[in-house]
């Protein structure tokens, strides 16, 4: 199709530079944290905050159906603008504790209007190779995501780059790629017509057995992912400051373990397309739920714990655009919009108690161990796309290859 490969990268650098605006508070948590003197529980807050305005954001969309009636490019954009202002004010204003977690808040309302239209304009242009072109979304977002914490990785001359430069050049990055993609990209040919409205729908997808599943598969992946690229990064940090290894070093390969999903989703998506969604995500879960069973175990060993990591940041997210594909292929295809907030809106409520209780248990359990709880979601995540594939609907998934 003409103009397809330009305007999935358009949207895909542009989702890319937006999602910079996630992390951009956490990367930076070190330096919030001693000059605010955080405990535990209010550095988590520094995250979950974007991920309860996210959810906000997404019941709105979802219950008004906004994803499926009104321009998504325009969406997208406007969306991605509100965000970005949100997250400029927080060293604009030299914002306290308080107001941060309240712009914070409203940077996650912002980017619910970015990732599940962006999923569905990646549809219009992606009809057998759908796995293949919101991999290609998550990918990027993924590496989006871990951009604020390659940006805190280079010290200056006191040892920490000055917090208030990261959330700047992530709002910069945000800025740009907004217009990028009101500049350049177009939908596809597989837009579907506008919707009428119906808030009802936003439950229809969790009344179907087979959407449900893949719904439940993508929430057990949720419980992991989230709590892994907020505490992988300090986790390292902390490991290799145990071992009297860099710290600098340690925030790199904290950005890489969280960039690595970038690859993984992209070829998770080409192999989803060819071998079929339920395998790919249910090897992918079960790859990741290892990698949480061990690595706290590798805590007193840097180098093995940033290759375990690695692998862990690979796999994490490698299956997330596959739970997203299906659900696009299960449901009434005027209201693809529509699933998909609500799927991420139960995805990232979801999160937000993983996320939480990471720093909850840590006293008890260190992090040798506190690790652990996240393996129930895996495993979770690969008995419901073990019985979605046992399913007859399941056909409709990856061309028929389940």
């Amino acid at each position: 199709m003409k103009n397809k490969a330009f305007n999935l990268a358009i949207l895909a650098i542009g989702v890319l530079l937006i999602k910079s605006l996630w992390f951009s508070a956490s990367a930076v948590t070190p330096q919030l944290a001693n000059m605010w003197t955080l405990d535990g529980s209010q550095r988590a807050w520094l995250t979950m905050s974007v991920q309860i305005g996210f959810v906000a954001g997404a019941v709105v969309s979802a219950l008004l159906n906004l994803a499926d009636r009104f321009d998504l490019t325009r969406m997208l954009v406007i969306s991605a603008l509100i965000a970005t202002v949100a997250n400029l004010l927080i060293p604009v204003l030299d914002a306290d504790y308080e107001t941060t977690l309240m712009l914070r808040f409203a940077t996650g309302f912002g980017t619910a209007g970015v990732y599940p239209p962006g999923m569905k304009l990646i549809a219009t242009w992606c009809r057998e190779d759908r796995g293949f072109g919101i991999g290609l979304l998550v990918g990027a977002l993924t590496i989006g995501a871990a951009l604020p914490h390659l940006l805190n990785a280079f010290p200056d001359t006191g040892g920490m780059p000055p917090w208030r430069d990261v959330l700047l050049l992530a709002s910069v990055f945000s800025l740009v790629g907004s217009l990028a993609i009101a500049a350049g990209f177009r939908p596809g040919p597989y837009l579907t017509e506008r919707a009428p409205f119906n808030w009802q729908y936003a439950l229809m997808g969790l009344r179907d057995r087979a959407t449900r599943l893949a719904n439940f598969g993508y929430l057990g992946h949720m419980w992991e992912l989230y709590a892994m690229w907020a505490w992988v990064p300090l986790f390292l940090i902390a490991s290799y400051e145990n071992a009297g290894w860099s710290t600098p070093g340690a925030r790199l390969a904290g950005f890489a373990s969280v960039a690595a999903g970038g690859l993984g989703a992209l070829l998770a998506g080409i192999y989803a397309d060819r071998l079929g969604r339920t395998l790919v995500t249910g090897l992918s879960l079960a790859v990741s739920g290892l990698c949480c069973v061990v690595a706290g175990f590798l805590f007193d060993d840097p180098l093995l714990l940033t290759l375990l990591c690695l692998v862990w940041g690979f796999a994490v997210v490698a299956d997330s655009a596959q739970f997203s594909a299906a659900v696009s292929e299960l449901v009434d295809p005027r209201y693809v919009g529509t699933a998909l907030t609500v799927q991420t809106c139960l995805g990232f409520l979801l999160t937000s108690i993983s996320i939480l209780l990471i720093p909850q248990l840590m006293g008890a359990l260190g992090w040798h161990y506190v690790f652990l709880v996240l393996a129930p979601g895996p495993v979770f995540g690969i008995w419901a796309m073990l019985s979605l594939r046992a399913m007859p609907e399941a056909r409709k998934l990856a061309s028929g290859r389940r």
